[in-house]
């Protein structure tokens, strides 16, 4: 059983910032992907930024320059900092792994809601 726990989220007001995490725990060999996809109202689920065990990393167009995503191997933990937020960067943040050498490897969270005030 793989969980993984998000913090961070809250309201915060256009150009602002915040730093979310996720922490994974159970039986995990190694966390091959780590990453943030995010959900708004009446919208799919997109992409925000993704980090490889590498250290390798994949941005949406609409947060690029603004959030940087990192993690911490050892603790198995995954950060995004925004900053310069804009109010349509309101949605529901979730943290993603692909774990390796495991037979269904993808695990979600339960999100964390993120709201920027104008």
């Amino acid at each position: 059983q793989v969980r993984l726990v998000e913090s961070g989220g809250g309201l915060v007001q256009a150009g602002g910032s915040l730093r979310l995490s996720c922490v994974a725990s159970g039986s995990i060999f190694r966390i091959d992907v780590m990453g943030w996809y995010r959900q708004a109202p009446g919208k799919q689920r997109e992409l925000v930024a993704t980090i490889t065990s590498g250290g390798d990393t994949n941005y949406a167009d609409s947060v690029k320059g603004r959030g940087t995503i990192s993690r911490d191997n050892a603790k198995k933990t995954v950060y995004l900092q925004m900053n310069s937020l804009k109010p349509e960067d309101t949605a529901v943040y979730y943290c993603y792994v692909r774990l390796a050498r495991i037979t269904f490897p993808d695990y979600w969270g339960q999100g964390t809601q993120v709201t920027v005030s104008s």
